[in-house]
């Protein structure tokens, strides 16, 4: 049985008192979709977000335009072409 505990308006884990990163991480974008999908599918679902890279937030719609593959069968297959664009590194803080 679940205690009656009034803990549940702070979160689980502390979040820290960092600076703010704005986008978001590949991974959570790699994890929204269902694989295999096409590039253009992709680019149509999340093209407007905005992922987190090395050198600052871009919109996957730009990063995919560079990328040449034009089917991703898995998500590594996706993430992998999609750091070959951006990099992989530390990211800027706001």
């Amino acid at each position: 049985m679940a205690e009656d505990d009034d803990s549940e308006d702070e979160p689980a884990v502390s979040l820290g008192e960092g600076d703010a990163v704005e986008g978001a991480p590949l991974a959570r974008v790699a994890e929204r979709l269902m694989w295999g999908i096409e590039k253009s599918e992709v680019d149509a679902r999340e093209g407007e977000t905005t992922i987190r890279t090395p050198d600052g937030p871009r919109e996957l719609s730009d990063v995919l335009a560079e990328v040449d593959e034009p089917y991703f069968s898995t998500r590594q297959e996706f993430t992998s072409a999609v750091e070959d664009v951006i990099g992989t590194g530390p990211v800027p803080t706001e």
